[in-house]
């Protein structure tokens, strides 16, 4: 099978100004939690920003380690420090390649200026320009491990000696803490290297090879270590704190739009002219046994590796399988496997992994991963419920979820289908059924089975749907009766049950299919609303009730539905008229009084529009199954879909590069918002390109 992997390459024309540079990131993850990211021209925007975001106790007690690298060229005729020349055309003898922005528009740095090209396939490559020397840098993180590899190779033909200096900023703090001014770091050089490794001394003749030493050390502040190995020369100084980081990312919604570092050492690379030189820095929280260009090498073919494993053809649907492998993390606590909702600001959430897992194990033939998250969320159900959070310490689970059971049931569906797993599925059959005998009997947040057959779900100020904001007492989008989605899950769950249960030969088969006829009757009588030719949201007897919203897709798009097919049809016709964008469904009709069509400001500005209209990626994937599903997948209608995700492939190179984002603004969905990488977005989406792959659209 030939496999084609998807590029992005971006040039100066993406970064005329230093606003446009940093609309684009990169992310790469370690499989701990732990990650690397900043923008396309190498800025921090936001405060989670970091070349070294460790995980200390996986999947989510992170660290921000190292920052970001400050990088300069000086010209020089002679030993570091000594007889600098100033620049070609400049009164200068150094200039950044780095760009920051700060709150002091002088300060700024403006290495965007000489940033000729970024790419980015499985790890983030720049090329830089200037006056005869060009610097290309890599980036990666290696699985398993808190480590971040640097590689700059720097091709001097100018007519002098340079020297690139490099200047890691270092935190040391707790994911979202600011540092400390009075933080203390301890630099300890000169540990002896336990290796050598072999460098290109000449570019392009790969024969040419010399074995260099490298220099180990570490960092020490607040009780936390990081080792350091490179090639280059390190030079200590006195301690400093830079004030004034800028981050616009965070300025816009209103969280820490400021940041400080603190800086006690450089290292330094010497390039005569005419020459090549390579320089490598390693930074981990554990003692370094392995080169960058084996981090690099490591990185590209476990990604690569994660599409052959897929069976993916399609260019696009090859790299949302690497970033779906992302989203997935070690859980110490349970010795398992999780999925992480969404970076940079999310952790792991049960209703997030169910319904992510789909594509992002199951679709990508991650079974080993699907069946230990599977297994994991089993050993925790209580009273029929799923974990909505998982236990950190000594804290307990939240379980204030309705969906997540119910999905549970959907995610065995679809691995057994994949697998015929018969083994696993009498594994946790008893847990299944648990949940549905819970859920017909009442368990906790009000969730229990009406006399008409249907799922009453939500009391008081507990939000259990997806649309769970909550400010103080104020419930902006109060679903609190019979949610639309909730009881297309739980009738779908109902005849995974009937026919498990018939296949497995164990008692109830008959009891399922009856509660399941009884559900189908009661939705299909009373959530049809003929006024607006779609699904009611909710039976609550409010004014809620009749809103048009994205929450009905999933009752055309299950496995198995209660209604007609005209019927069916007709809901997506009217999703697609009311709430379609081709970057996601709007979660409310525009033409609704209370749809708010920009998400962005304080805290309580983002969740008052959070469900209110702002357009989310992941349920296009349903509105996309059920459209191929109403259209009985005829190669017209694949054709359609296919030519309308080209949009939507455009937009991974916006934003989080090769991912997709959680959500967009309602009104008018041009930039994307919220986490800029979201697991459900990328696994829901991927289905679809399974759907297109299965009935060869």
């Amino acid at each position: 099978m030939v496999v084609y992997h998807m590029r992005f390459i971006y040039g100066k024309q993406n970064w005329p100004t230093m606003e446009r540079g940093q609309e684009n990131c990169y992310l790469l993850t370690n499989g701990l939690g732990g990650f690397s990211s900043a923008s396309m021209i190498g800025s921090n925007t936001r405060n989670d920003h970091a070349l070294l975001m460790a995980c200390t106790h996986a999947p989510n007690r992170r660290v921000h380690m190292i920052h970001r690298l400050e990088e300069q060229i000086l010209w020089s005729t002679g030993e570091c420090g000594e007889e600098l020349l100033p620049l070609p055309g400049q009164d200068s003898p150094s200039l950044h390649l780095s760009s920051q922005d700060y709150t002091a528009k002088e300060r700024r740095e403006e290495g965007y200026l000489y940033l000729s090209a970024f790419c980015f396939e499985d790890y983030p490559v720049w090329t830089y320009d200037v006056n005869g020397v060009e610097v290309v840098k890599k980036v990666a993180m290696k699985q398993g491990e808190n480590l971040a590899a640097v590689k700059y190779e720097v091709d001097n033909q100018s007519g002098n000696d340079i020297w690139l200096k490099v200047t890691p900023h270092l935190l040391f703090r707790p994911k979202g803490m600011a540092a400390k001014r009075s933080q203390v770091f301890i630099l300890e050089k000169g540990m002896p290297a336990e290796h050598s490794q072999e460098l290109t001394l000449e570019k392009g003749t790969a024969a040419e090879r010399s074995p260099v030493s490298m220099e180990k050390g570490m960092i020490r502040s607040d009780g936390l270590t990081v080792f350091y190995q490179t090639n280059g020369i390190v030079q200590q100084f006195s301690q400093r704190f830079t004030e004034g980081l800028y981050y616009a990312y965070d300025a816009c919604d209103g969280r820490m739009s400021e940041g400080n570092t603190h800086t006690n050492h450089c290292i330094l690379k010497k390039v005569p002219k005419h020459t090549y030189q390579e320089l490598e820095i390693l930074y981990s929280m554990e003692e370094i046994r392995i080169s960058a260009d084996k981090v690099l090498l490591e990185a590209a073919a476990y990604r690569r590796e994660l599409v052959r494993v897929s069976g993916m053809k399609q260019e696009a649907a090859g790299m949302l399988v690497k970033s779906a492998g992302q989203f997935i993390a070690e859980r110490a606590s349970t010795g398992g496997k999780t999925i992480l909702a969404g970076y940079p600001f999310f952790e792991d959430w049960g209703r997030d992994t169910m319904i992510a897992l789909a594509g992002c194990c199951i679709t990508a033939r991650q079974f080993e991963t699907a069946k230990s998250i599977l297994r994991t969320f089993a050993s925790y159900c209580r009273d029929g419920l799923m974990p909505n959070l998982f236990p950190e310490g000594k804290d307990e689970p939240q379980y204030n979820t309705a969906d997540a059971a119910l999905l549970y049931i959907q995610a065995v569906y679809l691995y057994v289908q994949k697998t015929d797993d018969l083994d696993f599925l009498k594994e946790v059959w008893a847990v299944m059924e648990d949940i549905i005998r819970c859920y017909k009997n009442g368990t906790s947040y009000g969730i229990r089975m009406d006399t008409d057959g249907l799922l009453l779900a939500g009391q008081d100020l507990d939000q259990v749907t997806w649309m769970d904001v909550r400010i103080g007492e104020i419930l902006p989008t109060p679903r609190h009766g019979k949610p639309v989605e909730i009881n297309a899950y739980w009738y779908n769950a109902l005849c995974i049950m009937d026919l498990y249960a018939r296949k497995l030969q164990r008692e109830g088969a008959a009891v399922y299919a009856q509660m399941a006829e009884a559900a189908k009757q009661s939705f299909r009588d009373k959530f049809w609303s003929a006024k607006n030719g779609c699904l009611k949201d909710v039976l609550s007897g409010t004014k809620a009730d009749e809103q048009i919203r994205c929450n009905q897709i999933w009752a055309v798009s299950m496995p198995f539905t209660m209604l007609e097919e005209a019927q069916e049809r007709q809901v997506v016709d009217t999703v697609f008229e009311k709430l379609y964008t081709p970057y996601g469904l709007r979660t409310l009709d525009i033409q609704d009084p209370q749809f708010l069509g920009r998400y962005g400001g304080s805290q309580m500005e983002r969740d008052l529009a959070y469900h209110q209209g702002t357009v989310w990626v992941f349920p296009l994937g349903a509105y996309y199954l059920a459209y191929g599903k109403t259209r009985k997948y005829a190669k017209d209608a694949l054709r359609k879909v296919r030519h309308q995700l080209e949009v939507l492939e455009s937009a991974m190179g916006e934003g989080c590069i090769g991912q997709l984002p959680e959500i967009y603004d309602g009104e008018n969905p041009d930039f994307s918002r919220g986490c800029f990488a979201q697991a459900w977005s990328v696994g829901e989406i991927l289905r679809v390109y399974e759907m297109l792959e299965v009935y060869g659209g």
